[in-house]
């Protein structure tokens, strides 16, 4: 399956699920945006686990050497879990960590639960929108002495922040490592363009885009 094959059927799935609806939804920046996407929605066993397979495809067609992934709480956390399952699966067996929002002070301590962060760290998150999290995320990993060797998100916005740039550039510009994201909205639009049932959602992506999209590169 090529990665564009992959994107479809992820966005595909992600519109079967209710995860990718269409309408009229106000971001945190205040913008009213055409489409909304809540990864929280992958809610049970088995939409975890497809879910799980996509970031899993997206990792090994990166082509990106990683030694350990890091999930950053919370919602970094069923998805690391899930991730290496399905990598394991795909016979790629990888350990993973997360952390914890608050230090644990009895037992073994510390934020941080699972495999030591060694060598190579991939982090893992549904979106990047301020990238707060990358940014305590790389801060972590740091910190322990690893090497942050990337992000993989399951919908890069391809949006414009405050500034000329998307949050995912900043974070490819900060920290000079690649963000690998399973679908794209380039990928949205090319799926929205050759479904019966949803083109007419088009329209207002294209003019979203238009208005708030980045230049890639």
């Amino acid at each position: 399956m090529t990665k564009s094959d992959s994107s479809r059927d992820f966005i595909a799935f992600a519109c079967d699920r209710g995860v990718l609806r269409f309408g009229e939804f106000k971001t945190k920046a205040g913008r009213l945006s055409p489409y909304f996407f809540n990864a929280g929605l992958f809610d049970d066993g088995a939409s975890l686990g497809l879910l799980c397979d996509f970031y899993a495809d997206a990792i090994i067609a990166s082509g990106l050497q990683v030694d350990v992934l890091f999930g950053p709480a919370y919602k970094g956390i069923p998805l690391a879990a899930g991730i290496v399952v399905a990598l394991a699966r795909k016979g790629r067996n990888l350990p993973f960590a997360y952390n914890r929002k608050e230090a644990k002070d009895h037992g073994e301590g510390g934020t941080l639960v699972g495999a030591p962060l060694a060598g190579r760290v991939l982090i893992v998150d549904d979106v990047i929108s301020a990238g707060t999290s990358v940014r305590e995320s790389v801060d972590l990993i740091r910190g322990a002495g690893a090497m942050p060797a990337g992000v993989v998100i399951a919908l890069d916005r391809q949006e414009r922040g405050s500034g000329s740039l998307s949050a995912v550039q900043e974070v490819r510009r900060e920290y000079g490592m690649p963000v690998v994201a399973v679908a794209t909205l380039d990928d949205l639009i090319a799926y929205l363009q050759g479904s019966p049932e949803l083109e007419r959602n088009l329209e207002a992506v294209i003019r979203y885009r238009e208005h708030y999209g980045i230049r890639e590169g």
